[in-house]
């Protein structure tokens, strides 16, 4: 089931389409919106920030919300448009990307469909087919739970067979072969284990996503330089998640820091994960990097939030989107690909890793 801000972003939007709330006009306030759908004000603000990043909606400080007159409402689908799909809107690094991608696309003349999946194939599936019945020109994709089979492979291949190109980014799905821009996500996974082992931490701990392709090559990073620096590695060195268990590995890994009492550094899958852990550990009593060094991944606005500023690897958000747009456009202007792009991480440091006296 979609979350509630989607079933409201879903309500507000036919309300546009079918004009009930006409073009250049203004919608309820928040407080109206709360209590049409029996929602808090969280919730209103994520199904119109939404709409905002879709294009439908535009937000004018101290007179209200309107109906963005560049929205064609007409039964006509608009001639050049470009969907993303994301597997998140409105949270972590996403609203970024997106913006990247809708700058460079306006610039082209090009409008921006967009749909997020919350990483769940059904979801996925039907963002697939709300582009195929708008007509698309390109499709810019983020692709869900991409370290796994996915059933919609084969409206992937549907879609490259109409000739509508696709380009993925953050990940791709293998089995496709489509061209994708990404992070070198086992260089990064390698760079922020490097940085453990350069502040003298030997005992180590991954917790890494393992539905998502980049949570896998991350891992792969971590071994890579494990081995290099002979870290010793056992199965004990490694917490895996996926989407549907991310809320309880916190209290997974603070269980396991107990018994395993001799880990002090821990790379953590991205910035999110990181940060809640520090929390959560300070909660217990436990000081970072007092107690344990911690490294995350994509230098989101959470690594600076708090008192502790995380060392983390930089993702080039914005860039990502603005290449992933141009992309797109060239290749529908010339008919051929353009190459893929991959990025080399880079490592910012912060002070959430302590070095160590070396070990003798």
């Amino acid at each position: 089931m979609k979350p509630k801000y989607q079933l409201i972003a879903d309500s507000l939007r036919d309300k546009i389409i079918s004009t009930e709330y006409p073009v250049g006009g203004v919608i309820p306030t928040e407080l109206q919106l709360q209590e049409e759908y029996h929602a808090s004000r969280y919730t209103v603000r994520q199904a119109v920030s939404v709409l905002v990043a879709e294009g439908y909606l535009r937000k004018e400080k101290g007179s209200g919300t309107y109906v963005n007159e560049l929205v064609s409402v007409s039964e006509a689908s608009p001639k050049k448009t470009i969907g993303v799909i994301t597997t998140y809107i409105s949270d972590y690094i996403f609203p970024t990307i997106i913006r990247g991608i809708e700058k460079e696309l306006k610039a082209e003349g090009y409008s921006l469909l967009l749909s997020s999946t919350n990483n769940d194939y059904f979801q996925e599936k039907e963002c697939l087919d709300r582009m195929i019945e708008f007509g698309v020109d390109g499709l810019i994709v983020e692709p869900t739970k991409s370290n796994q089979y996915n059933p919609n492979l084969a409206t992937y291949v549907t879609l490259r067979e109409h000739n509508i190109p696709i380009v993925m980014i953050n990940a791709t799905y293998e089995e496709l072969n489509t061209p994708s821009i990404h992070v070198d996500d086992v260089e990064t996974g390698y760079l922020a284990t490097k940085e453990l082992i350069d502040n003298n931490h030997q005992q180590l701990l991954l917790i890494t996503k393992i539905d998502d392709l980049q949570g896998k090559y991350r891992m792969k990073g971590f071994i890579k330089a494990c081995e290099e620096n002979e870290i010793k590695l056992s199965s004990n060195s490694i917490i895996t998640y996926t989407t549907e268990t991310e809320e309880a590995i916190y209290d997974k890994v603070i269980a396991h820091l107990e018994v395993f009492s001799n880990i002090t550094g821990i790379l953590c899958y991205n910035d999110k994960i990181a940060k809640t852990l520090i929390g959560k550990l300070s909660a217990v009593g436990y000081k970072v990097p007092e107690d344990f060094s911690i490294v995350g991944n994509d230098d989101s606005t959470l690594s600076q939030m708090g008192e502790v500023s995380l060392t983390t690897t930089v993702h080039p958000k914005e860039e990502m989107g603005v290449d992933a747009a141009k992309w797109i456009v060239n290749t529908i202007k010339n008919g051929t690909f353009e190459k893929d792009i991959l990025y080399p991480p880079k490592l910012i440091r912060r002070n959430s890793v302590k070095k160590l006296n070396p070990v003798k």
